[in-house]
Order: C-alpha cells, then structure tokens, then sequence
C-alpha cells in the first residue's frame, strides 16, 4: 500500500499532491491506522526538490487533520451516547461512557493538544471529544495547533533527510510502539483505579446496611 501511494504521488501535479495530502491526513481520523504520517514525510522530499512548496503542504496537511478531527467529533457528538446505550460499541457500558465524559471534560483539552503526538488514538480522542461535548471552537483551535506542530515537524523531516526518507519510516514505527505501550499501561491503571473505587463504594454500602440491620 505504501509503495503504491508513493508511486501515485510522484504522478501527480503539485495541485493533485496537495489534495492527496488532505486526503491521506483527513481519512487518519476516521479509520486509523494508516500511514499519513510516513507519506507526509515522503512529500516533505518534495518540498526539498521544489516540486511544491513548505506552506500549501503544510496548510493542506493541517487542513485534513482538523477536518478529520472534527468529523469524528461530530460523530461522537451526534452518536455516540445512542451508540453505547443500544451496546453498538462493545465493551463500553452506558455507566463507563459517564465517567470518561466526567475525565474528559477535566483533561480533554490537555488531550486534543497533545491528540496529534499520540498516533493510533487520534479517532478515539475525537470522538470522545465529541461525546463529551467539549466547547467546539477550543476545541478547534486547540486541534489546529496541535496538528500544525505535527506536521511542521514531518515535512521538515522529510525535506531534511530527502531521499533518506525510509529511516524515518523506521523511527516512526518504534515511536508508536512506544506511545501504544504507554496508553496501555495508563488505560490498565485506570482500570484498576476505576474497580478499585467502585469496590470500595460497594463495601461502604455494604457495611452502612450491616448497621442499620445490626441497629434495627
């Protein structure tokens, strides 16, 4: 797929490569993994011979992440809760969906910025943005930047490395590794957290009906 996709871009003109690069950054969002980012590196190449320029790449890149993002929002927005109550979403109960829009609207912000830098979560973070019903122009705002900052640094990459550019394929790969290890690591402790409060709650309960019977 990655071969083919370089392949097609070399064929097209600076306008076709400037949507295929909306294209490739947008469709990220909705149905990740893909391989935007290794791709944006490759078009960074381009920018290096002159084929097209830094700023329409990087105002074309931008363009998609937040389009993308906010697709996914919508879609939380819209469906999400109606999903989880008819259990379209498996293993999220309508209780768990209660206390991520509870976290969300805590950090989520602190998420959307840093939503770009954490590949193969971008969708989930939009679309529990959107279920949270997160205010849509900081929202926005906050993507953007976020986006901005990544994609600076992926075509600069590429415009650095020029036909070097698969070793950055490589150090992406190991990146994500370690983004993914960490996520699950965090999701684990939440976990744990979440039952461990929860079991307490259910004690105390417990042990307030013991009283009262002992009491009565």
């Amino acid at each position: 797929m990655l071969e083919s996709a370089v392949e097609f871009l070399q064929s097209l003109p600076p306008a076709g490569i400037l949507a295929f690069v909306f294209f490739i950054t947008y469709i990220e969002n909705l149905f990740p993994p893909s391989p935007s980012d290794v791709l944006l590196v490759f078009c960074g190449t381009m920018v290096g011979i002159g084929t097209i320029g830094f700023m329409p790449m990087l105002l074309a890149a931008t363009a998609g992440s937040v389009t993308g993002f906010l697709t996914m929002y919508w879609i939380g927005h819209e469906f999400g809760t109606r999903w989880v109550e008819k259990k379209k979403i498996p293993f999220l109960s309508v209780d768990a969906v209660h206390k991520v829009e509870e976290w969300f609207q805590r950090y989520g912000y602190w998420l959307i910025i840093a939503n770009r830098f954490l590949t193969g979560t971008r969708a989930v973070i939009s679309f529990f943005a959107g279920l949270s019903e997160l205010k849509l122009l900081k929202t926005t705002i906050l993507c953007g930047m976020s986006a901005a900052v990544w994609n600076v640094i992926m075509i600069y990459l590429g415009y650095a490395v020029g036909d070097n550019w698969r070793d950055i394929e490589i150090w992406l790969g190991r990146y994500s590794q370690i983004i993914f290890g960490i996520m699950t690591v965090v999701i684990v402790v939440l976990i744990i957290r979440w039952i461990a409060i929860r079991n307490g709650k259910t004690t105390e309960k417990a042990g307030g009906k013991a009283n009262e019977d002992v009491q009565g």
